[in-house]
């Protein structure tokens, strides 16, 4: 309960912040996700941190985004890519049943950006899992 009660404080000082943050689709970016229930995905450590890809911008407020791991899964709910991140390459796995709208109010920083290629195979690859 205690890592709930903290995250209940991340989350009012994120909703404080009116700091404009600029993205765009293809973005990666570290976000605050929070402590979540069951198999959601959270984020780590004391302000509940996890990479994500900017999948679609639907205004510059909001996106649709999905989470990423460095622990490499197989199977058709995740997508394999590779990017680069301050000048060493970041293996990853997007986790595309956990993808979702967000609020750019939880962006913290850029980490990279996907490349359009990994974009394009995402995309059909969420195509293929939602039917």
């Amino acid at each position: 309960m205690q890592e709930y009660d903290k995250w209940n404080e991340v989350k009012k000082n994120i909703q404080e912040d009116k700091k404009i943050r600029l993205f765009k689709e293809r973005d990666i970016f570290f976000i605050i996700m929070g402590k979540n229930i069951g198999y959601e995905q959270n984020g780590k450590g004391d302000n509940f941190v996890r990479p994500i890809v900017v999948l679609k911008k639907i205004t510059k407020d909001m996106f649709i985004g999905v989470p990423l791991s460095t622990q490499i899964k197989n199977g058709n709910w995740f997508y394999s890519f590779e990017f680069n991140m301050k000048d060493k390459i970041s293996k990853n796995i997007a986790i595309i049943p956990q993808l979702k709208m967000y609020s750019s109010q939880r962006l913290l920083n850029k980490i990279g950006v996907m490349s359009i290629k990994n974009h394009q195979e995402l995309k059909e690859e969420i195509k293929l899992f939602l039917d």
